[in-house]
């Protein structure tokens, strides 16, 4: 698709938070989040010219490596939040763009993000097909107060539970949606600590794709955990709550 013609290098959307995407106290849930700061960062893809559907036409694709998120406390049902995205650098195959949550005037929440462009018939990294000059880059704006990082991974972790991927975990991609890797995570997290509101950031590495009818290993140590395939690591969370 062209470039639209309201397109800016810096993009608002406003979203109203309905009862599907909060817990049962009213609160959006930690994935929803998630969500929709992959929602907003897709729609400004579309309106530069680079979203899924002009890459398709190089069979390209942008796919999450690393993703931070820091949490002042989350915004409630029929809340009409504004979240504020940009990109802040964009060199051949990879690509940092931040994102930030606020309802009214206030910062509920940040996010910087770390993407690839993935071949979707190789299934490798190369680098962006089209053009993206008219894109301003920030080097300079932070959504949040520290970056993403590599997860420093334990030796040891006790197994939780295993999974088989199901059609419901797939996004247009065709592998497991960036955030059911978080959502599995934390439906093994007590639930008290999500709804109260103490976690207050969490880091996300993806190591590897994981594919329809493909069988996986969720384990934990302390507030790290990992999903692995066949022995190796594919995805890991950090989580950082409350003292």
């Amino acid at each position: 698709m062209p470039i639209a013609p309201n397109f800016t290098s810096i993009l608002t959307k406003d979203w109203e938070i309905n009862f599907l995407q909060c817990y049962p106290n009213g609160l959006l849930k930690h994935t929803e989040l998630c969500n929709l700061f992959q929602l907003t960062a897709a729609l400004h893809a579309e309106l530069g010219g680079i979203s899924f559907r002009d890459m398709q036409a190089f069979h390209q694709a942008w796919v999450l490596s690393r993703m931070r998120v820091e949490v002042k406390r989350l915004p409630k049902w029929n809340d009409t939040v504004t979240v504020k995205t940009w990109i802040q650098s964009l060199e051949n195959s990879r690509s940092i763009r931040c994102l930030e949550l606020y309802l009214n005037d206030e910062k509920l929440a940040g996010c910087e993000t770390y993407w690839a462009v993935f071949n979707t018939q190789t299934r490798r990294p190369e680098s962006l097909a089209l053009p993206h000059d008219h894109f301003e880059k920030f080097s300079n704006n932070h959504a949040t107060t520290l970056s993403f990082s590599k997860i420093d991974f334990p030796s040891t972790y006790d197994e939780i539970t295993r999974y088989t991927v199901l059609l419901s975990d797939l996004d247009i991609v065709n592998h497991v949606n960036s955030v059911k890797y978080l959502e599995w995570c934390l439906n093994y997290i007590d639930p008290k600590a999500l709804v109260q509101q103490e976690l207050t950031s969490f880091d996300m590495n993806y190591i590897k794709e994981v594919s329809l009818h493909e069988s996986v290993t969720l384990a934990q140590n302390k507030n790290t955990f990992v999903i692995t395939k066949a022995g190796k690591v594919c995805f890991g969370l950090q989580l950082e709550m409350k003292p």
